[in-house]
């Protein structure tokens, strides 16, 4: 929100600090994988080395203004994007992720509407 540049600035500030901060605390903790799309974040790791917390703390403290969530994995699914991961023995699955709230109506071709719209 607010001017068309801040977007701009918010992603230049992300990637300096990702490169600068985050990947020491992906050696430090042992990250498998690491992934961020704009402001969302998907972190892989062995569950017998870090403890996720203590990531989530770390991440918490690279900068005042930045506050991380957690959402873990549930019956091995995590939904990132608009995308369902799906964790299995020796691999894993995506699949397109719709939210509950979805309703799939189209405005019809003969109605009122902007032909845009």
């Amino acid at each position: 929100m607010g001017a068309p540049i801040s977007s701009i600035f918010s992603e230049v500030y992300l990637e300096s600090l990702q490169n600068k901060e985050v990947y020491y605390l992906l050696i430090k903790h042992n990250v498998t994988g690491y992934f961020r799309y704009v402001d969302d974040v998907l972190i892989i790791y062995d569950r017998s080395k870090p403890n996720i917390h203590d990531i989530l703390d770390d991440f918490n403290k690279l900068a005042a203004e930045l506050k991380f969530t957690l959402e873990k994995e549930t019956n091995r699914e995590i939904n990132y994007l608009d995308i369902t991961i799906q964790r299995k023995q020796h691999n894993s699955s995506i699949s397109i992720y719709r939210k509950l709230t979805i309703m799939d109506t189209i405005i019809p071709n003969d109605s009122c509407h902007p032909r845009e719209h």
